[in-house]
């Protein structure tokens, strides 16, 4: 079989499995109602199978993440609520996994696709990257104003190593983990998820990723003052 045609089928099967989840409306169970309506039975059911409940949240989040569907946002203050601030590592586990899996689809159907056939239009781009990309990712990550779908796709297509795209991922959601986790222990305040990222918050979430992009800014500056003159302008 040509790869092309695995591309084809792999990328036929997650549509689906997206769509069969759509339609089965599990999906409609990650809302901040239902969480509200049930936070009852989900405590109960964690303070009797805490590890049972940890690895069902955990592998949860992965599915949510990797699949791209509404809901990342609810079940990072369900961890909060259910697991208290150890909830941020479960997140950022999931999240982290998550979006690994996507980088690789991503990776996999189009990304190896278009830096085979464009190797030549892409080449500058892909040096920026070389050079900088886990700066743009750590920026990308701790603004989270960017929809996280789009940078796991948009890594996915560069050649960013896998290494360097796991450990920014998981450096860069830690921030917004935490206001969610924190949001979570206090569930009873909350009157929507749209109340936790305040624009004071988002506000500092905007500065540390610009903090981000200090080096890169820096290093261009450098370069700059760095390239000699040519030798007409050093004539007396």
């Amino acid at each position: 079989m040509k790869a092309n045609h695995k591309r084809i089928i792999v990328a036929l099967c997650i549509v689906a499995l997206i769509i069969l989840i759509r339609f089965s409306g599990l999906h409609e169970l990650l809302t901040f109602d239902m969480l509200r309506q049930y936070r009852g039975q989900l405590l109960s059911i964690t303070a009797q199978h805490y590890f049972f409940a940890v690895g069902l949240f955990i592998v949860g989040y992965i599915a949510v993440v990797a699949l791209s569907i509404p809901g990342a946002a609810v079940l990072s203050l369900t961890a909060g609520f259910l697991f208290g601030f150890w909830g941020v590592l479960y997140v950022n586990i999931g999240a982290t996994i998550g979006a690994i899996a996507a980088f690789l689809v991503a990776r996999y159907l189009i990304g190896d696709w278009l830096q085979k056939h464009y190797a030549d239009k892409l080449a500058s781009f892909n040096k920026e990257i070389a050079e900088n990309g886990y700066n743009y990712l750590l920026t990308l990550r701790l603004i989270p104003i960017f929809p996280f779908f789009l940078v796991n796709i948009f890594a996915g297509i560069t050649r960013i190593p896998l290494v360097t795209y796991a450990w920014t991922t998981m450096v860069g959601i830690a921030p917004a983990s935490f206001v969610f986790i924190y949001a979570g222990c206090q569930l009873g305040r909350i009157d929507k998820p749209g109340d936790i990222l305040s624009w004071k918050i988002l506000l500092i979430f905007v500065l540390f990723g610009l903090l981000a992009l200090i080096p890169v800014f820096l290093k261009k500056l450098m370069k700059k003052k760095s390239i000699p003159l040519p030798a007409e302008h050093l004539l007396p």
